[in-house]
């Protein structure tokens, strides 16, 4: 079983590592373009064609799947990389999980990128699924960044700067950057641990499978490897990955291979 994952930085991590929970035994094949990083300024046609490039390099390894675990290239990307590569190969996309936090129960906040924050496709999910509940979009201005370099102090600041801007009684937040995933305990600290988090990472990791036909099998051996791709060419997992927990877990050697 192998599956690609796609996307500009380490936002990804989150993702694979609960593919790896979910299917040890599956390869992952992680596609980094750190040549034209970040994606999310970029204009749309950029963003298509860089995602579309990024799928493209992963194509000799011959995903069974190929994931987008990342917002932006999801609203732009998707419908492209599907005309490119499915019925043969599924192609499965992100969408931040505001519909569990309203299912959790409001006031809702929902964190994402200043770009995001303002987009009318966010407004649309929190129309489509947070109806009747109060509802705040709180832009985590350098978030996203400051995660992608594992800088402690821009990340505590960033953090803080959000969480200020969080209000009081609320008690969903959904994690509209999959970057945010990999600091939820900095997260939580923050807002004294009062509001549930929600991010997208299970669900799309579950979602994969569906689409593959597989079942979830978290008692495999660990046999799956971790291929990573920079930009197409052949490269590391990034030190930045190695200061968090689903990276330095995607960084285990499998079992058996005498590393």
């Amino acid at each position: 079983m192998r599956i690609s994952l796609v996307d500009s930085g380490i936002g990804m991590l989150s993702t694979a590592a609960a593919l790896r929970a979910a299917r040890p035994d599956a390869d992952l094949i992680l596609s980094m373009d750190p040549d034209h990083m970040p994606w999310g300024p970029r204009r749309p046609d950029d963003v298509i064609g860089r995602a579309l490039a990024g799928a493209e390099a992963t194509a000799a390894f011959a995903p069974d799947a190929i994931v987008v675990p990342c917002n932006t290239a999801s609203v732009h990307g998707l419908d492209a990389l599907r005309a490119r590569f499915e019925p043969k190969t599924p192609v499965i996309g992100t969408v931040p999980a505001v519909k569990p936090a309203a299912a959790h129960g409001g006031p809702i906040a929902v964190w994402s990128t200043a770009a995001t924050s303002r987009s009318r496709y966010q407004a649309d999910l929190i129309e489509r699924f947070a109806a009747g509940h109060t509802v705040t979009p709180v832009a985590c201005v350098g978030l996203a960044e400051a995660v992608e370099s594992a800088d402690p102090a821009a990340i505590t600041e960033a953090v803080g700067r959000a969480a200020e801007r969080t209000p009081a009684d609320v008690r969903s937040v959904a994690l509209a950057c999959t970057h945010y995933d990999l600091v939820d305990e900095v997260i939580s600290a923050s807002l004294g641990q009062r509001p549930a988090l929600f991010s997208a990472a299970a669900a799309v990791a579950a979602q994969t499978l569906r689409r593959m036909g597989a079942a979830p099998a978290p008692e495999a051996p660990r046999t799956g490897t971790v291929t990573v791709l920079a930009s197409g060419r052949p490269g590391e997992l990034p030190e930045a990955a190695l200061a968090y927990a689903a990276g330095a877990a995607l960084a285990l050697p499998p079992v058996g291979s005498g590393v």
